[in-house]
């Protein structure tokens, strides 16, 4: 090969090699900054084929998708001065190429290092002003809008980046005082059983005592109908005796008597002190011989 044709390779080589870093591509998911020896020379370069100067020229690309940031677990104060540990994310994407770049040198760490001190900074502020119930259940849906509105206004202006959405993934509380809230809990649990108990007895105390009156009405009112029909019974035999000695009264009176008789001298040992001409005797003397 003669000199000619090597130096006309190496021109060709070289020039290929100029060609190529003359032209450049951003891809749909991608944002560019076109850079002259450092400084910006367009801030938000379209996607699609591109045309730069070689050695004057330069291109930093950037992510422009939507990116998350997941912050560290915080220790947070509420408006009771109660601790919570949080643990929050947020979505960003890259809205001011430039500031962006200025901001961060385009560099997604220190992008998410910073953005993660606001981020810290916004939940403290809005924890803050709320009660452990609002930020656990009441106000959650208006504790991320706030957080989301003051988070993106600040990173959009210092940062470059739009904020699309804040969320908070956990809220626990502080482990040194797990011992104290399960206590507190406990207590009013067994507040509440004792409560409970105390009506339970109560209500007890009540039925028994209706029980008991119904009993004692029930007694009565058997006792009162079984009076009735024992009077009634009686009666009904004292007519029945009436009626069949009275059909002969001297029989009558000797039946009463041998009954006298019997019950009198039932035992051995009774001894009756009485006038031998007494009437209680009468059918005995009638009865010699």
């Amino acid at each position: 090969m003669s000199n000619k044709a090597f130096v006309a390779l190496i021109a060709g080589v070289l020039l290929a090699i100029v060609g190529w870093n003359s032209f450049y591509i951003v891809a749909q998911t991608e944002k560019a900054v076109l850079l002259k020896f450092g400084r910006i020379v367009e801030a938000d370069v379209p996607p699609g084929l591109h045309i730069k100067t070689p050695l004057v020229n330069s291109v930093r690309k950037f992510d422009g998708r939507l990116l998350t940031l997941d912050s560290p677990t915080q220790r947070l104060l509420t408006l009771e001065k109660k601790a919570v540990m949080v643990d929050a994310y947020a979505k960003w994407r890259v809205a001011d190429t430039g500031l962006f770049y200025t901001a961060t040198s385009g560099m997604k760490q220190i992008a998410d290092d910073r953005l993660s001190q606001r981020l810290v900074a916004a939940l403290s502020n809005q924890f803050g002003k709320r009660s452990l119930h609002d930020v656990v259940a009441g106000e959650r849906d208006a504790l991320m809008g706030d957080i989301t509105e003051s988070l993106n206004k600040m990173a959009k202006k210092e940062l470059g980046i739009e904020v699309i959405d804040v969320r908070v993934k956990a809220i626990d509380l502080p482990k040194e005082v797990y011992a104290s809230v399960f206590e507190r809990m406990r207590s009013e649990r067994e507040r509440e059983a004792r409560e409970h108990r105390a009506k339970g007895r109560e209500q007890a105390e009540g039925v028994r005592a209706d029980a008991d009156r119904q009993k004692r009405v029930i007694l009565a009112e058997a006792y009162r109908q079984a009076e009735e029909v024992r009077g009634d019974g009686d009666a009904k035999a004292a007519s029945i005796y009436a009626k069949a000695f009275g059909q002969d009264a001297e029989f009558y009176s000797f039946y009463r008597s041998l009954k006298a008789y019997r019950e009198s001298f039932s035992s051995k040992s009774d001894v009756l002190v009485l006038d031998p001409g007494n009437d209680f005797f009468r059918y005995l003397e009638k009865s010699k011989p």
